[in-house]
């Protein structure tokens, strides 16, 4: 390892370290607008100047110079000073002077940098230039006058994105930031060339002027948008959310989020149930709790032990255990999750989880997916393939062509190819030292378990499992965990015949399935599942409340409650305990705490912090599945309630999925 000297200090540094690298491991802040850890390296910008002997007598740009033995490095020198005052003093030079109306203002590295490294007054009085905005979509807003032509959004677009429609035209001062024939940029991660932006140039279109960073709370919670469980913070003004944002965590999210992790939050106070509704000659109407609990408790003692309950996909752990001890009380386990008819095995959790760690995924040197749109169905996991792809992996897909950012070998879309793979991707599997397979929710559904088990033998070595199953719910691996999965799937409660279902912010059931059944619907949108019950009663969503959520590889967390439901809503585990108590069978616990407690006590492993261990047991399944998989997500902005529920994500839908085209007012 390298030896050098920083400011006087010796330090040792990783082979293949940049200078900036081992200034920040000396504990040195170097200013910089193009340098990104998860990006290239440009050299643009000339921010992150320092003095480097031996070596040229003139500053030197640190990103794009490697640390070496013995080298001596200064980061604040007079002539490091004054450099980094002339490069300042260029950037503004166009800069316009935006500040009071830029949203960017109080989080933005242009002010920042400006008052910590720059000059008190620039020697420029010519005019600055001026350039059309762009049109990126309905995610991000411009203001390109502002540009400084770091590139970070290029270099995002085409390495992690891997949608390269993002560029620059012309020289010098003409240089212009632009999308592909000034097109929408067509990503589900465009929001994230926000969060790249160090400069006011690229806004969050659906955020702007909404409020000013430095009137939010911030609240730490997990995303629940899919099963990935993305660490995000809630900035909340007041009662409102006005805006989710990524947390770092490089074992899940890096400091990604995809678009509707972000922008499904004008959702959380449309379309709201805020008040219980009973259903009288075909029509609901509005009610008190008094009487709407009063209809639930008769109900309830009604059905005896003939109750079942349905779980959601955003649901959290603690509502699960609530609903189950109060379905124990009266002597009923019809419990299920997979509420769109899923029926798959899951005698042994570890044959139905993600088992490879996700950020080893990009260290994967051959990858299989089998009825899975990763793109789709989890964003995040997908970036991490890319770049397994950009170090050489290998991809091979059985499912409908799609896609996915990188290049796949197609082999078809019929699963019974997993039992005999094509030669080349036989070979490559049977070759690779960290091989993966992803079996995606449309080969669940085709009832291939048992023939993605069959073939798992190449993925499973000493230290290395690469069977995975990917879900989309993040209420699944939790609810499977608790108990939410009968041996047939929903079909499994139908033909018991339950006389009350309790759908737990279930909208995907069909009508049809327990039309003779009494329908309540707990939940916080007034989407398909109120639609068809029979006595509505208005709960939290994620953000109202704390929760545990368990993610597709068994990961544990826990997010906070960031403002309270409107109106009469209710936590809704607060809502069976109040129930218990009217059954007569009140249930033990009066606190959240008491309930987690509880829940732990039953489920030791909900209590971690960090990746439930599950023993490598795969049941012996039927594996002679065969026929033609369909992905089940036709819409990637308009998966569940709040999706359907927000402006903004069914403007994506229509403009991005849909293709119908927006035209200005002069058009």
């Amino acid at each position: 390892m390298p030896k050098v000297t920083v400011d006087g200090v010796e330090i040792e540094v990783p082979q293949g370290a940049t200078v900036l690298q081992a200034c920040e491991l000396a504990g040195k802040e170097i200013p910089r607008f193009c340098y990104h850890e998860r990006l290239s390296i440009a050299g643009n910008c000339r921010m992150c100047l320092v003095e480097v002997a031996p070596g040229p007598p003139k500053p030197q740009a640190s990103c794009a110079l490697p640390a070496t033995d013995g080298q001596t490095i200064k980061t604040d020198t007079p002539m490091v000073k004054k450099a980094r005052e002339g490069v300042m003093e260029f950037l503004l030079i166009n800069h316009p002077l935006d500040c009071p109306i830029c949203d960017q203002g109080g989080e933005c590295d242009l002010q920042d940098q400006a008052m910590a490294y720059g000059r008190g007054h620039s020697r420029f009085d010519e005019n600055k230039r001026a350039v059309d905005d762009k049109y990126f979509g309905p995610i991000v807003k411009t203001a390109m006058t502002r540009c400084i032509q770091c590139t970070r959004c290029v270099r995002f677009a085409e390495e992690v994105a891997g949608v390269p429609t993002v560029g620059m035209l012309f020289r010098g001062e003409d240089e212009q930031i632009t999308t592909y024939l000034e097109g929408a940029f067509n990503s589900e991660l465009a929001g994230n060339l926000v969060d790249l932006c160090p400069v006011g140039a690229l806004l969050s279109r659906p955020y702007s002027f909404e409020a000013r960073p430095w009137e939010l709370r911030k609240v730490p919670g997990i995303d629940v948008m899919d099963a990935v469980g993305t660490n995000i913070r809630m900035d909340v003004r007041q009662r409102q959310v006005m805006r989710i944002l990524p947390r770092i965590n490089d074992a899940v999210n890096e400091e990604w989020a995809h678009d509707k992790t972000r922008h499904h939050v004008d959702a959380l106070v449309r379309g709201r149930l805020d008040r219980p509704w009973v259903r009288e000659k075909g029509r609901l109407r509005e009610a008190d709790w008094a009487e709407a609990l009063e209809v639930f408790a008769k109900q309830f003692k009604k059905a005896g032990s003939k109750v079942a309950a349905i779980a959601g996909d955003l649901l959290d752990a603690e509502t699960m255990y609530a609903a189950k001890a109060l379905l124990a009380g009266a002597g009923s386990t019809l419990l299920e999750g997979r509420q769109t008819g899923l029926d798959y095995d899951v005698s042994s959790l570890a044959a139905v989880r993600f088992n490879t760690p996700i950020a080893e995924l990009e260290n994967a040197d051959v990858i299989l997916l089998v009825g899975s749109n990763v793109r789709w169905e989890a964003p995040l996991v997908n970036t991490r393939l890319r770049k397994a792809v950009r170090r050489g992996a290998k991809v091979f897909a059985i499912g409908p062509e799609a896609d996915l950012t990188y290049k796949v070998e197609w082999l078809g879309d019929d699963v019974a190819l997993l039992g005999k793979l094509p030669k080349t991707a036989a070979d490559a599997i049977a070759k690779a030292s960290k091989p993966v397979m992803i079996v995606g929710p449309a080969a669940l559904g085709a009832g291939a378990l048992g023939a993605a088990l069959a073939a798992s033998g190449p993925f499973v070595k000493d230290g290395w499992n690469g069977f995975n199953v990917l879900h989309t719910a993040a209420s699944r691996m939790a609810g499977l965990m608790l108990g939410y999965a009968s041996k047939g799937g929903i079909a499994d409660i139908e033909k018991a015949k339950p006389e009350l279902v309790i759908l737990l912010g279930a909208d995907e059931v069909p009508a049809a399935n327990f039309s003779s059944a009494f329908k309540v619907y707990v939940g916080h949108h007034g989407d398909k599942g109120a639609a068809q019950a029979d006595l509505v009663l208005p709960g939290a969503t994620y953000a109202e409340k704390h929760g545990t959520y368990v993610n597709i590889e068994g990961r544990v967390q826990r997010s906070e409650r960031a403002a309270f439901a409107p109106g009469d809503a209710r936590e809704d585990w607060t809502i069976f305990r109040a129930l218990s108590d009217l059954i007569g069978k009140p249930l033990p616990f009066d606190r959240l705490d008491q309930l987690r407690a509880a829940m732990i006590a039953e489920v030791p492993e909900l209590g971690i912090d960090g990746i439930v261990e599950m023993k490598w047991a795969p049941p012996k399944l039927k594996a002679d599945a065969s026929g033609p998989v369909a992905y089940p997500i036709k819409d990637f902005y308009l998966t569940n309630a709040i999706c359907r529920a927000s402006p903004t994500m069914r403007r994506c839908s229509e403009e991005l999925v849909q293709g119908r085209q927006y035209l200005e007012a002069a058009e």
